[in-house]
């Protein structure tokens, strides 16, 4: 057989398997929303009357702290009363995992509507755990976006890539309609300071006022969407479902013995405890915006025309007089983001990108995309800073010496003027701009940007490294260790096969899927 039949044969096979499943975007599913009575509940009294004190404006409390943004969501879920909601891109099986799934239970157990809207990009073998969730009563699953094939992924990756290269990348989690928590977090080990090996260095914002009920419309928008799809519509459901949760519950329960009495459930347990003699005082109020993608942008066809978060963050960006700072973990421009950055440099604002360094990049090809911005950015004046692979991360000094594991950024923020300051999901990068769907939020406050941007300028030469050019237009790496100044011609902390790797993703076609 000729290698031209045998491609035919394979792709045949392909199709032919692939035709055996698929998602019922149709299947039955009742439209529901988010609970608005509910001013007498704990959390609803714990800030009753502070919005009407600010007028056009929400309270904010930003929250770096891995250990401090598990506290809060697991505070948030024990508080509420009447309703959660919580919307992911992903979350693990892991310690974390399993705690927040424990006190979802533990709410839907006494009485909480609990609505789980979860992407569907790493859901691998979870089928039989979401269906279990699903049955309880008070607990209601949906999958964006599901891949029909639930063990062979990769045949809707060769039959269906334009829809399921479309991911839902919000996140956001919000407990009876009175306090919402969004940002960069995905719920996973790594977020929150509980993985010795890999350290997430992040940023969530905690807000109050007249930006929940926005967050919870958001949320309703994408909850009742066609590609929000009921557990049953694409995964094979148990025969008995009431022992499918009963066996969840067991491994929840055994992950939770486990992590008794370790130095990191104490941690979290302390702040739980500390954020509850805390008082609603520790916000600040301040306008904003609330910026998302509409779901629109998931389907292809649609997407072109959808509302784009895209427009209120070019606003931001675009209305900056003096400076600009932008931390993305996955920065990639292409470039005509290139020539709007030098456009920006050149009538006299400074800018300053903190990216990740290759030694401190989990995704090796995003890498790839970026290396090559760096020179054109750096020669108008433009300055680069890669947080380095031993970075300090908050809240993983429990799990980690500081000396093991990889430092990664994750955080997705940017500050205008050090008065404007976005919080979200948004990427610089081809993929969030035109490919995932995004969340996040433009606080104008100088009380909270300022302090932020002074605090990266004051870590900024022990973290990262500075990238420059030479007398000969060479790239190099300035930074400080043990107080005194090193400057390294090779991307410091890798070795020659990571550079290599990353040398050669930089000559592959794929940049507007990074």
């Amino acid at each position: 057989m000729t290698s031209f039949l045998r491609q035919l044969c394979l792709i045949g096979v392909i199709a032919t398997l692939s035709g055996c499943a698929s998602v019922d975007f149709d299947a039955p599913k009742t439209a529901t929303y988010a609970l608005t009575d509910t001013d007498d509940t704990f959390l609803g009294k714990l800030i009753e009357g502070r919005a009407e004190e600010h007028p056009g404006e929400a309270g904010f409390f930003p929250v770096s702290d891995g250990i401090d943004a598990l506290a809060l969501r697991l505070l948030m879920a024990e508080r509420a009363e009447r309703t959660i909601d919580a919307q992911y891109y992903l979350i693990t099986n892991d310690v974390v995992g399993f705690a927040f799934f424990d006190f979802l239970l533990r709410a839907a157990d006494r009485g909480v509507r609990v609505r789980l809207l979860l992407d569907d990009i790493q859901t691998k073998g979870y089928d039989a755990g979401m269906a279990a969730l699903d049955s309880h009563p008070n607990f209601e699953v949906r999958i964006f976006n599901p891949f029909a094939q639930r063990s062979a992924r990769f045949l809707d990756g060769v039959t269906s890539f334009s829809r399921v290269n479309r991911r839902m990348h919000n996140k956001s989690f919000t407990a009876d309609n009175q306090i919402t928590l969004i940002g960069g977090r995905n719920i996973a080990d790594e977020y929150f300071g509980a993985s010795a090996d890999v350290r997430f260095g992040d940023l969530d914002v905690l807000g109050i006022g007249p930006i929940v009920g926005e967050v919870s419309d958001m949320f309703d928008l994408y909850w009742n969407y066609v590609a929000a799809v009921p557990i049953p519509a694409f995964a094979k459901m148990p025969e008995d479902p009431a022992a499918a949760l009963l066996a969840l519950r067991e491994r929840i329960e055994q992950n939770r013995q486990e992590i008794l009495g370790t130095p990191y459930a104490a941690a979290v347990e302390k702040r739980v405890r500390d954020y509850i003699r805390e008082d609603e005082n520790s916000f600040t109020w301040a306008p904003y915006v609330l910026a998302y993608d509409s779901p629109d942008k998931s389907q292809k066809k649609l997407a072109d025309t959808a509302a784009s978060i895209r427009t209120p963050l070019i606003e931001s960006l675009s209305g900056a007089q003096k400076e600009v700072l932008i931390v993305s973990p996955y920065f990639v421009p292409r470039k005509t983001g290139i020539e709007a950055f030098v456009e920006v440099q050149k009538r006299g604002v400074d800018i300053t990108i903190v990216t990740n360094s290759l030694a401190a990049n989990n995704h090796t090809t995003v890498h790839g995309g970026y290396a090559h911005s760096r020179k054109p950015l750096l020669k108008e004046g433009i300055r680069i800073y890669e947080v380095r692979g031993d970075a300090a991360v908050s809240g993983s000094e429990i799990t980690s010496d500081g000396d093991s594991g990889r430092a990664t950024l994750h955080t997705k923020a940017f500050a205008v003027d050090r008065r404007q300051l976005f919080i979200g999901s948004f990427n610089f990068d081809p993929r969030s701009a035109y490919i995932n769907t995004e969340l996040g939020v433009i606080i104008d406050s100088p009380e909270l940007t300022a302090p932020l941007v002074a605090r990266l300028d004051e870590l900024g030469p022990t973290q990262a490294y500075e990238v420059v050019l030479n007398e000969k237009g060479q790239l190099r790496w300035r930074g400080i260790e043990n107080g005194q100044e090193v400057i390294y011609d090779k991307e410091p902390q890798t070795s020659w096969w990571t550079r290599f790797v990353a040398s050669f993703m930089t000559i592959l076609p794929i940049k507007g899927q990074l």
